[in-house]
C-alpha cells in the first residue's frame, strides 16, 4: 500500500507545478496587458466635438481605439465603432475579476421628446424585450456568439426630468454562464441625440456601480449650442424615437446592433482550463502506457 501512495504523490507534485507556473504565466501576462494601457484623467474632448467628458473622481478614462481593444480582443464583443471611450475604476483593472467599466458612445438621432417618460408600463415594456430579445438569438448563434437571456431589470427604468438623464439596468444571462451580467444604461438627452453610458459589469458589482451613478451621470457635460434645451422647433430633426424607444432598444434594432456588451470574464478560467486539459491528457498517456503489455513486468 505505501509503494502506491509514492507515485501518486509525485505526479500530485508534478501537476501542481505545472498549475502553478501556469497560474504565474496567466498572472504575468493580465499584468503586462494592464501596464500598456494609457489611462487618462481631468477634461477629455470627446470626439464628437459636441461635449466633453469630465471624468470623476475615482475613475481613469480609455480613448477609442484602447477601448476598442478591450471591448473586442480581451472581452471578446463584436467590433464596434461607435465607441467613443471608457470609464474604469482607478483601483480595478479591465481584467480584474471584480473589475468593471462604462463604456461611451454618442446616438446621432436628433432631439428625443421626453413627453411619454411618465406614462410606460415598464414591467409590459420588460416582457416585450424579453420576446425581442430571444428573436435575436438565431442570429447571434449564426456569428458566433453566445444566446441571450433578458432575465429582468436589474434597476427599474427612471428619467430624471431636471438632468434629461434616462437610467435602467438590465440582468443578462449569456450562454450557459453561471454568473449573469449588468448592464447598466445611462443616456444623457442633447439637441441632436444622445450620449449612452453603458456599465459593464457582473451582477454582483451591482451595488458598486450604482454607488458612483451620481458623479457618472454629470460628466459628460454637452458644449453651448448642443444641449437639450438649446432645440430649435421646425430647425431641428426630432428623433423618431421617444423614452420609451431608448428603453426598448429600438434604435439598435435598428442599427442591426443585436449584440449586447458583455465582459469576457473567462480570461483566467480558460487558462485553467488549458493546463487541466494537457494534465488530463498527460495522466492518461501515462496510464495507458501502464497498461499496455510491453509496459508490465
Amino acid at each position: 500500500m505505501k509503494k502506491s501512495i509514492l507515485p501518486c504523490l509525485v505526479w500530485l507534485l508534478f501537476a501542481m507545478n505545472c498549475f502553478g507556473q501556469e497560474i504565474d504565466s496567466t498572472q504575468i501576462w493580465i499584468e503586462n496587458t494592464e501596464q500598456s494601457l494609457s489611462y487618462k484623467t481631468g477634461i477629455i474632448e470627446l470626439e464628437e466635438g459636441n461635449a466633453k467628458l469630465n471624468v470623476p473622481a475615482g475613475f481613469r478614462y480609455l480613448d477609442r481605439e484602447q477601448s476598442i481593444f478591450v471591448l473586442t480582443d480581451l472581452w471578446g464583443n463584436p467590433a464596434d465603432s461607435t465607441v467613443l471611450g471608457m470609464i474604469v475604476p482607478n483601483n480595478l483593472g479591465v481584467l480584474a475579476d471584480s473589475g468593471w467599466a462604462f463604456i461611451i458612445s454618442f446616438e446621432e438621432m436628433g432631439y428625443v421628446k421626453d413627453d411619454d417618460a411618465e406614462d410606460i408600463d415598464y414591467d409590459d415594456l420588460l416582457k416585450d424585450m424579453q420576446k425581442e430579445s430571444e428573436g435575436y438569438n438565431p442570429e447571434r448563434i449564426k456569428e458566433g456568439y453566445e444566446p441571450i437571456t433578458l432575465v429582468g431589470w436589474a434597476s427599474k427604468p427612471f428619467y430624471d426630468k431636471e438632468l434629461k438623464t434616462l437610467h435602467w439596468a438590465k440582468e443578462l444571462k449569456f450562454g450557459e454562464a453561471t454568473v449573469n451580467t449588468l448592464n447598466y444604461n445611462l443616456r444623457i438627452l442633447g439637441r441632436k441625440g444622445v450620449y449612452n453610458l453603458n456599465a459593464v459589469a457582473t451582477m454582483n458589482e451591482l451595488p458598486a456601480v450604482k454607488k458612483h451613478i451620481a458623479e457618472i451621470v454629470r460628466c459628460v457635460e454637452f458644449k453651448d449650442g448642443n444641449k437639450y434645451a438649446d432645440f430649435i422647433p421646425d430647425v431641428d430633426e426630432v428623433a423618431a424615437f421617444t423614452i420609451g424607444g431608448l428603453v426598448a432598444g429600438k434604435v439598435l434594432a435598428k442599427a442591426g446592433f443585436f449584440v449586447l456588451i458583455a465582459k469576457f470574464w473567462k480570461v483566467i478560467a480558460l487558462a485553467f482550463a488549458a493546463v487541466g486539459g494537457t494534465m488530463f491528457k498527460f495522466f492518461k498517456r501515462k496510464k495507458d502506457n501502464t497498461d499496455s503489455p510491453e509496459s508490465t513486468s
